[in-house]
């Protein structure tokens, strides 16, 4: 019933929200039904087990050339290609896309190959939401085509999430994203002390004092000269979580919800 609506109606449809389901995946295989979709979201239920959907990227793009919001919460996205196998290339992808949330609380299967897929012909990104997606690297994410992303939540929460090898790469999107990153979210990323240092230095040199305004770096290995800059340089800094950051003294380790509290942490570190 809800494809024949789709296949009657879509075309002056500008916003889908559904709840994934059995046989929910067949609404996102409908066929150019809605050429002028702006919003597309689907999340699951709390209560709920299943959180795989099957999803052929590249058909996706075709059928909604004019989506510019695309969330998937606690859903695990299964790549899908096309039955002729055509590249994704051979598209625009979503050229007018602004925000892509897949964001889980549990295991991700997403990998640079298929951020790539989605991502490749969105220059205009300003949000983009892969908490739990461990397997993305940050190459991957430093050659992506958006050159003014505002916002990157990248934060590791899952219970299955234990990395105990060392990462580095931040400074690739530190020097990438500084001037326009207002919301970075690295909880729980296992970059090692000298990178998070460096990568701190670029967005200090490379950032407005205004811009950056939501820093999260719970549970990593951020040390005290490189807070301290972040915190000297970035005036309106008014959200930064520090709590299970074993590099830095006891009493600092928790989160900071004003300006206030941040100058008084400036105080401390100084």
């Amino acid at each position: 019933g809800l494809l024949e609506f789709l296949e009657n109606h879509g075309k002056q449809i500008r916003q889908i929200l559904f709840t994934h389901g059995l046989k929910n995946d067949r609404v996102l295989a409908a066929r150019g039904c809605c050429p002028d979709l702006e919003l597309l979201e689907v999340n699951k239920r709390l209560d709920s087990k299943d959180g795989e959907l099957p999803v052929c990227m590249q058909q996706l793009q075709m059928a909604c050339p004019k989506l510019k919001t695309f969330r998937m919460l606690n859903v695990r996205p299964l790549h899908k290609m096309m039955r002729n196998g055509a590249a994704s290339s051979t598209g625009s992808g979503f050229p007018l896309l602004e925000e892509l949330c897949i964001a889980t609380t549990a295991y991700s299967y997403m990998t640079d190959r298929d951020l790539r897929e989605v991502l490749f012909g969105s220059t205009k990104l300003r949000v983009l939401d892969l908490r739990g997606c461990s397997r993305i690297t940050p190459s991957a994410l430093a050659a992506l085509p958006c050159p003014e992303l505002e916002c990157l939540f990248w934060g590791q929460y899952s219970s299955q999430f234990r990395s105990s090898s060392m990462m580095s790469g931040l400074t690739l999107l530190t020097q990438k994203w500084g001037p326009t990153l207002q919301q970075l979210d690295i909880a729980n990323q296992p970059f090692t002390e000298e990178d998070l240092e460096l990568a701190m230095s670029y967005l200090t040199q490379t950032s407005e004092a205004e811009t950056l305004r939501f820093l999260n770096l719970s549970g990593t290995r951020i040390t005290p000269p490189a807070l301290r800059s972040v915190v000297r340089q970035m005036t309106a800094l008014n959200y930064l979580n520090l709590s299970s950051c074993r590099y830095l003294p006891r009493g600092l380790k928790k989160i900071y919800r004003s300006q206030e509290e941040i100058c008084e942490l400036l105080d401390k570190l100084e």
